[in-house]
């Protein structure tokens, strides 16, 4: 397993490969576009070809894009969910330009359709972006912390979305501590939060790990990170977590603040390294 954070992509995709490398990042996350919305910018032929280069220079194993904040497959606006659904495809096709292993994207807040409604507007509008769809870049769910009607903060529900999109596009999820943390799956009581998840979404479904610390407490529904070992999930926790993601080979990549993401990332490789 890999250890990374999110690199900014200012000035061009090509100078994120540097950046992750002076943090100490074995793999990356990325944006390819504005995460706020607009039209994303191109990626020529050359700075695709720049960007493999120095990822090969810098060694960074493998890149993550993370899609934009406002997609909402569970809106009741239909221009927001097809906004969405074209969104993700662009994101798709783009990361298999960049040679990405993994989109992942939260689904949106079915506060305006109510849960069932809103989770079914979802699963029909991931089957309309992934049924021809041809790339090498899969996409992962990301779980929620759960504030207002957000869809995905109980991995039993996306587990159930991806039974029914029935995509071998879809290749699993990604796990965030935080948001699981945030949701009620309690990281101190290591044995049972696992077992929980497999129950839940089994184990070998979870294809990254974002490794948060939280700012706030269990069962909260906030989405507030934290250095690690700095929150309320704590050191220990993450010593187990680290433990966790060796053995089944998961790559974890941090999304803390800029100011300590080089001490994170000397501490994730310090627990892997026990």
């Amino acid at each position: 397993m890999k250890i990374g954070c999110h690199v900014s992509i200012a000035g061009g995709v090509f100078n994120a490969p540097e950046r992750a490398h002076a943090l100490g990042c074995e793999v990356m996350q990325i944006f390819s576009r504005s995460p706020q919305g607009g039209k994303s910018p191109e990626l020529t032929l050359k700075s695709i070809q720049e960007f493999k280069i120095l990822n090969f220079k810098f060694q960074i194993k493998e890149t993550y894009v993370h899609s934009p904040y406002y997609i909402n497959f569970a809106s009741a606006d239909n221009r927001i969910r097809y906004g969405s659904v074209h969104a993700i495809q662009e994101e798709l096709e783009r990361a298999s330009l960049l040679g990405a292993k993994y989109v992942m994207t939260h689904l949106g807040s079915a506060k305006d359709l109510g849960e069932k409604e809103g989770r079914d507007k979802t699963i029909e509008m991931l089957i309309k972006t992934l049924e021809n769809y041809k790339g090498s870049t899969k996409l992962l769910l990301e779980n929620s912390a759960g504030a207002g009607a957000i869809i995905g903060d109980d991995l039993s529900e996306l587990a159930y979305i991806i039974k029914k999109v029935k995509s071998k596009n879809i290749a699993g999820i990604c796990l965030d501590t935080q948001h699981s943390f945030a949701s009620g799956y309690d990281w101190r009581d290591f044995k049972k939060t696992i077992a929980r998840i497999d129950k839940e979404i089994g184990i070998k479904n979870i294809k990254l790990i974002h490794a948060n610390d939280s700012l706030t407490e269990c069962g909260s529904n906030r989405d507030r990170h934290a250095h690690i070992g700095q929150g309320l999930i704590g050191h220990e926790a993450f010593k187990n977590i680290v433990a966790f993601a060796k053995e089944n080979k998961i790559d974890m990549i941090l999304e803390t603040e800029h100011d300590g993401e080089a001490e994170d990332i000397k501490l994730l490789k310090s627990l892997r390294g026990k």
